[in-house]
């Protein structure tokens, strides 16, 4: 495991309790939303938009000011119902004002229950379970016929993973040697109708992967130096896509929320908004 600054981990760790702050406010406001996936996934994502690599440079290259620099890495929601997670990092990363979190799922927000174009930092609409991996090989794709230096990342559910196109995708990423590729999965064993070994089971999955021609790392998706560790050593494949296999809580930070397969997709009441943000105080 490489060294971290402790002082970073612990910016890093005061982040991710924010963002799940924001999540569980402006779900609560809303009255609709999806709390347990964007909930496990925050420590990744927040390692990635904020994070730095062990050379002192950002994991992910973008600019808020600029957010269609051609250069900029790209990031990909593939599970979009978990947009309360990507809304309130690239609103804490200055893409718009963060009061505007308080408008999910209005009408005419740009924040709506699904991301799309409307949002600065959002390339492509997202939503439609299964599609998104091979979004991220078409932007992947892309840099190498223009010969930019941008890497593609895109962050699967393992509920998602169940469908066919995400391993016709797979195979083609592989095929292609899409090494600016890489995938993370937030393997928190649950989607809407349960957990997701007894409705598809989806082991054994590092042997899935591998088969496909990735290069594989499994990971706890709450430890920040791993996550930090698996950023850094994706930069350095060559000739291969990457999939980070992290596992991860769903609910993760609000312990009624934990494991509990309800909050998949049932934004929390006034009264268990306040008890959520007290423990994330």
């Amino acid at each position: 495991m490489l060294i971290y600054n402790e002082e970073e981990i612990r910016i890093l760790a005061k982040k991710a309790k924010q963002i799940r702050r924001m999540i569980i406010q402006m779900l609560s406001i809303a009255g609709s939303g999806h709390p347990g996936g964007s909930l496990s996934a925050a420590d990744l994502v927040t390692c990635l938009y904020f994070g730095k690599l062990i050379s002192g440079e950002p994991i992910f290259k973008h600019n808020p000011n600029d957010p269609n620099w051609p250069d900029r890495d790209r990031f990909h929601l593939s599970k979009g119902h978990c947009c309360p997670l990507w809304y309130a990092v690239l609103a804490e990363c200055g893409y718009f004002p963060r009061d505007e979190i308080y408008n999910l799922r209005k009408l005419g927000s740009i924040l709506q229950g699904h991301p799309d174009r409307r949002t600065p930092g959002v390339d492509v609409a997202s939503g439609s379970l299964g599609q998104g991996l091979s979004v991220a090989l078409g932007m992947s794709l892309a840099a190498k016929i223009d010969k930019r230096n941008y890497r593609v990342y895109v962050l699967l559910g393992d509920g998602e993973i169940q469908e066919g196109n995400i391993w016709e995708a797979a195979m083609a990423a592989s095929h292609y040697r899409c090494d600016n590729l890489t995938a993370i999965v937030d393997y928190n064993h649950y989607q809407i109708d349960g957990s997701v070994d007894k409705i598809m089971n989806l082991e054994p999955l590092v042997e899935k992967w591998h088969a496909f021609g990735w290069y594989i790392l499994e990971i706890d998706g709450h430890n920040l130096n791993q996550i930090l560790d698996a950023y850094n050593e994706v930069m350095k494949i060559k000739e291969k896509p990457q999939v980070i296999i992290a596992h991860t809580i769903k609910g993760k930070g609000v312990s009624f929320m934990e494991n509990v397969v309800d909050f998949h997709g049932r934004a929390p009441t006034k009264e268990e908004a306040e008890r959520a943000l007290k423990e994330l105080e």
